[in-house]
């Protein structure tokens, strides 16, 4: 799917590309075009006006020349031109002709043929590898021809097709990698998206199946023994009992991570006192965090301000608390602290214990990881708590990280925008 994907993507941008890289190239080779044409019947004009400087008008739209020194011609053409003229009766036989060069007469005669064959004011024709350009006029006696060879202006047009197909063919190459390197970072993240929705729907499916498991096992053990009184079968209800309110957490967990994806942008954000969220949710745990004989440390800097959802970072408090419980080692400690940093107010929560490896470290927020599953399992946790405090905190615009020492100490630090 992802391989399609990308070679759409692909395609897509090598087609725009390359009609944007087409009409680039046709526009410069008309401009070049059109500009060598208009030299080439200025140059044509002024041959035409030296060799027939007294036959009228002058077919291709120069300025003729008044005649040097009352010999009866115009200047000379331009330096490096190849040209000569012809003079023809009605019939296009050669009367007299005018050249500078040594040419066979059948090499007229062919020139004369070409011009005879479209009987037009100018045209081109190659000959003998040769390209010529020639301009026509009547007369009263026949036909006046001046013929200018314009192979070297040809080539210039040929070459810049080459130079254009050659560049074409490499720029296309450089486009083609370039594009499926883009093409491949670009699917990425939906590539990495798409991975987490198909493990985190395996991982929800996972979960679910042992709770209904063991409520159906419970169910078949009461329909087993449907004589006996409720009293009785009341271990297979609390059975039943304690699933359904694991389920009921999961769920609860799973349709508040969906919320908080679809709505990221509608939290209702207002200025409240983290200072005292925080110190409330402390109150709430002192009593579970001293019944498991651990020892409390926490410095609150009082009057600190955020803009946000109170009762959000309350969770996300709570969240970091409990998880510090359950990973604490016996008769360890945890230490709580807020105070303000630069320009925002920071949170960390520490506790003893035997911290998480670094392979792991880097996963710790996705959802339903967790670094020991066995153990998280015995204590009721689904591996969804650190992926709700983690969204909760971007989507108040802050940041959530860890740091963990094996074999000593675990902290995770919170960051969120000071208000103002």
């Amino acid at each position: 799917m992802f391989t399609r994907l990308r070679n759409r993507l692909l395609l897509m941008n090598m087609v725009i590309i390359s009609i944007l890289m087409f009409a680039a190239f046709s526009a410069i080779y008309a401009i070049t075009y059109q500009n060598t044409k208009r030299d080439i019947d200025m140059e044509l004009g002024r041959v035409f006006n030296f060799y027939h400087p007294n036959d009228g008008k002058q077919p291709l739209g120069g300025n003729k020349r008044p005649p040097m020194g009352g010999a009866g011609l115009s200047a000379p053409p331009p330096e490096r031109t190849v040209s000569f003229a012809l003079q023809t009766d009605r019939q296009w036989n050669i009367t007299s002709m005018d050249s500078h060069y040594d040419m066979d007469d059948e090499f007229y005669r062919t020139a004369v043929a070409k011009a005879a064959a479209h009987p037009s004011t100018s045209g081109r024709f190659t000959l003998d590898g040769t390209r010529w350009a020639y301009a026509v006029q009547t007369n009263r006696g026949g036909y006046s021809i001046a013929y200018l060879d314009v192979t070297a202006q040809q080539k210039i047009l040929t070459n810049l097709i080459y130079t254009f197909a050659a560049v074409a063919l490499v720029m296309l190459a450089a486009l083609y990698l370039t594009s499926r390197y883009f093409a491949n970072r670009s699917i990425a993240p939906i590539r990495e998206a798409f991975d987490k929705q198909k493990r985190f729907i395996a991982d929800a499916s996972h979960e679910l199946k042992t709770p209904l498991a063991v409520i159906s096992t419970n169910a078949d053990v009461l329909l087993a023994n449907s004589d006996e009184t409720i009293g009785a079968q009341a271990k297979w209800l609390h059975h039943i009992k304690a699933e359904t309110e694991r389920m009921k957490s999961l769920t609860n967990d799973l349709l508040y991570l969906a919320k908080m994806d679809d709505a990221r942008t509608d939290l209702i954000r207002v200025p409240f006192n983290v200072s005292e969220a925080v110190e409330s949710v402390l109150l709430t745990m002192e009593a579970v965090i001293y019944e498991r004989n651990l020892s409390l440390a926490y410095e609150i800097e009082p009057g600190l301000f955020a803009v946000g959802n109170s009762e959000q970072i309350q969770q996300v408090v709570l969240i970091l608390l409990d998880n510090a419980v359950k990973y604490a080692n016996p008769q360890g400690s945890i230490r709580l602290s807020l105070k303000r940093q630069h320009h925002h107010l920071q949170l960390s929560v520490s506790n003893t214990g035997p911290g998480i490896p670094p392979e792991h470290l880097d996963k710790i927020f996705d959802r339903f990881y967790r670094a020991d599953a066995s153990r998280s399992r015995k204590q009721g946790g689904y591996g969804l708590g650190l992926a709700i405090a983690k969204a909760i905190v971007e989507q108040h615009k802050g940041k959530i990280q860890v740091r963990s020492a094996e074999g000593e100490e675990t902290t995770f630090t919170v960051q969120l925008p000071q208000e103002g």
